[in-house]
């Protein structure tokens, strides 16, 4: 904090940033002070022009300076405390309005980008720059389709940029609003009393120490700060008016309240709600020349019903498509496990039984081991004498084994035979009774022919 002193100077600059979230504002400064690169980040004031140095990949501030287009849709971080001359954007903490310019030069720039997005989650920042970089949204959106995402957080001087694009949509938990400023002295003169400290400024110029910290805050002093406030939420109120079609006097209105989801938009400060997903497919469908347009256009109880009809086909076609992969991987592991119990140890000295319990049965190929196992080994059968010539047609069903002759036919009945069957011979008999007692004894049902 001593070496960086970022909160000290932001306490002392006009804020425009919500009023109910100073614990948030201190503690992203913090995070930001404590940042491994905050020297690097803080240290000196980048006053790169040049999109070829300032975007360099090569370079370490690569990391803190994004450029992502899905779909031909740029996304631009807008969180954390917005600051003037930072030309960084430091995840959910910080982003500097140098930045935001710099990323929506390049997208205006960029063949590949149809579209500029802006994700909004900050509870508002310095003055200085802020309203600068507000009119470059602003003149952008006549160029690229623009829109403003609060998700969740869109306040103060996050709300000024925000309402520069063509339209606002906030999350359900999110909020919008909170359009005035504020700045603040802190001054020391009891506690300095209290330990007999006593500061004797020298200087001149009437109003060259108005507002130091050793002394109260004078009224006429007060009275020209206020002055300047107003002058600065002046600029702030017509901003938002004009941005949003709304009559200055109403924005006034608000007296810098913060609004929700269904408030904010009531009060018109946003134009639907829906969660930043949902509200970026909207934005990226459709005609690339009239996004903004369209999603001025579409109100909220249709833009609910078409979400919901989107998440409904959605889950139908996957549903269908797991259906049908998932079949496809069943039948994929029921022949390879056919075709284990067949080439099993076991089941090659019992092809009969392997058949059956392949088919006819779930078990699994170590349980199917296990039952062929205490099955006896059948005995291969003897080759019948060759036929004659005259013969061979007549006498070719009695030279092939049973399983040869099953699995010859177009829909093979390998499994047990039922009961009453006159041509089973005594080895069908024997495997058929050791199926059925094992069957039994696992609680498994076999299975039928039409199976």
């Amino acid at each position: 904090m001593a070496d960086i002193p970022l909160l000290e100077h932001l306490t002392g600059a006009p804020l425009i940033i919500d009023a109910g979230a100073e614990r948030l504002f201190e503690a992203s400064v913090k995070h930001m002070v404590a940042h491994p690169d905050a020297p690097k980040l803080f240290g000196s004031v980048s006053m790169q022009t040049e999109d070829e140095e300032f975007w360099d990949p090569t370079s370490w501030q690569a990391s803190y300076r994004p450029y992502n287009v899905k779909d031909g849709t740029l996304q631009i971080p807008i969180m954390g405390v917005l600051l003037h001359r930072f030309p960084y954007q430091l995840g959910r903490w910080a982003t500097g309005y140098q930045y935001v310019e710099k990323a929506l030069a390049r997208g205006l720039a960029d063949g590949n980008v149809e579209r500029i997005a802006y994700v909004h989650d900050s509870p508002g920042g310095e003055v200085a720059g802020c309203f600068e970089c507000a009119e470059k949204v602003y003149e952008a959106r006549s160029e690229k389709p623009s829109w403003a995402f609060a998700a969740d957080s869109m306040y103060s001087a996050s709300y000024a940029l925000g309402s520069a694009a063509k339209g606002i949509s906030v999350s359900s938990s999110g909020g919008v609003g909170s359009i005035g400023v504020v700045t603040s002295h802190i001054e020391y003169s009891e506690a300095l009393k209290d330990m007999g400290i006593k500061v004797t400024f020298i200087f001149a110029g009437k109003h060259k120490v108005d507002g130091n910290w050793a002394e109260p805050l004078s009224k006429d002093t007060q009275k020209r700060w206020q002055a300047r406030i107003d002058k600065i939420y002046g600029v702030f109120a017509s901003t938002v008016a004009r941005n949003r079609g709304m009559e200055e006097a109403s924005v006034r209105a608000t007296e810098a309240l913060t609004y929700d989801a269904e408030d904010g938009i009531e009060a018109k400060l946003a134009d639907r709600m829906g969660s930043l997903e949902d509200e970026m497919v909207i934005f990226s469908d459709g005609d690339d020349t009239a996004e903004d347009e369209q999603m001025a256009d579409v109100k909220q109880e249709d833009h609910d019903k078409a979400v919901a009809a989107a998440r409904t086909e959605g889950a139908a076609a996957g549903k269908t498509e797991g259906k049908a992969e998932g079949l496809k991987e069943g039948a994929t592991g029921e022949r390879g496990r056919i075709n284990a119990i067949l080439a099993s140890d076991e089941g090659k000295k019992r092809p009969k039984a392997a058949m059956s319990l392949a088919m006819n049965t779930d078990l699994t190929v170590e349980a199917a081991s296990t039952a062929l196992a205490a099955m006896p080994e059948e005995k291969a059968e003897a080759a019948a004498p060759a036929p004659a010539a005259d013969d061979k047609d007549k006498n070719k069903k009695t030279s092939a084994s049973h399983f040869e002759q099953a699995m010859g036919q177009d829909a093979p009945d390998v499994g047990a035979r039922a009961e009453g069957d006159e041509d089973e011979d005594d080895g069908d008999k024997n495997v058929n009774a050791i199926l059925a007692s094992f069957g039994s004894a696992a609680g498994l049902k076999p299975r039928s022919k039409n199976n």
